[in-house]
């Protein structure tokens, strides 16, 4: 269900609605009766096998901008890593991610931050943009390979199957401080609490690595490399860097910009899974 907007955009409810339970959820993982530190922890874990093994590593780095390549079983994992981080399907978005750096913040980018922090951070989900029509020519190496699209069609039901087991697994092992509910702890901390940071942080690439921060490289928009965004995304917020060498597989190119995926990339590389790694000439930068 949608409706029409002044400047001709269509409200997504859908949506709007997914996103407002989600951040309730998170909010109730607060409550004396659902807190555990058992739930933080695990939430944390997720956090970084979702949002950082899976979105940063896999559909970013990986995927959308293939800057390096690892055997396929190994991709399909990064994916459903990414999958479980409910940010849509793979293919809706990393489609999107191709448009947005196509169009980085000109009118068609669907995430423009020229319109403001809340707009690139957020507000952009609440409307069903044109940009998603054209997901399927950015999408052509991936649109039909069965696991990318069976990830794409259940990554819903997934992520409730997830919490299932999540409830399951803390029902079994039911100590600690979490009054007796360690099962609901984990799926309110497991699923709505790390669910929402992990949508802030991605958020954050779009909204404050394109405000503060400095510039590096031109690159054609207004993308700044943001040190604390860096340290919430796993290498990340790096951004300008990003912009500049889209190609790359690391975005931190000076020593002290620490680039965390990029340290998993070397790692995979040194044991033989990532090979085709793509870098700027930094001795070129350097000069």
């Amino acid at each position: 269900m949608t409706i029409a907007t002044e400047n001709k955009l269509r409200v997504s409810w859908y949506f709007a609605t997914v996103i407002g339970l989600l951040h309730i959820g998170a909010l109730l993982a607060l409550l004396p009766q659902f807190f555990s530190w058992q739930g933080v922890v695990l939430a944390l874990v997720l956090h970084w096998i979702t949002g950082g093994l899976g979105i940063t590593l896999g559909w970013h780095r990986l995927v959308a901008h293939r800057s390096f390549q690892v055997p396929k079983w190994l991709e399909y994992f990064f994916v459903f890593c990414g999958t479980m981080a409910m940010q849509g399907g793979p293919i809706w978005w990393i489609g999107l991610h191709r448009h947005h750096h196509r169009f980085s913040d000109q009118p068609n980018d669907h995430h423009d931050s020229t319109k403001g922090f809340w707009w690139s951070h957020i507000g952009w989900m609440m409307y069903e943009v044109p940009a998603l029509k054209e997901v399927p020519k950015f999408t052509k190496d991936i649109a039909n390979d069965p696991v990318y699209r069976f990830f794409d069609k259940f990554f819903f039901p997934m992520q409730v199957a997830l919490g299932a087991v999540l409830y399951a697994i803390g029902t079994r092992y039911n100590v600690g401080d979490a009054g007796g509910n360690l099962g609901w702890s984990f799926v309110f901390w497991g699923i709505f609490a790390r669910l929402v940071m992990v949508y802030h942080c991605t958020w954050l690439v779009n909204s404050a690595t394109h405000k503060f921060g400095y510039r590096s490289h031109e690159s054609g928009d207004n993308s700044t490399n943001c040190w604390w965004a860096a340290l919430l995304t796993y290498g990340e917020g790096w951004h300008n860097n990003h912009h500049a060498f889209q190609y790359s597989a690391r975005h931190g190119l000076k020593w002290w910009e620490i680039d965390m995926t990029w340290m998993v990339i070397k790692f995979l590389k040194t044991v033989g899974l990532a090979t085709k790694v793509q870098v700027p000439n930094l001795n070129k930068l350097d000069a």
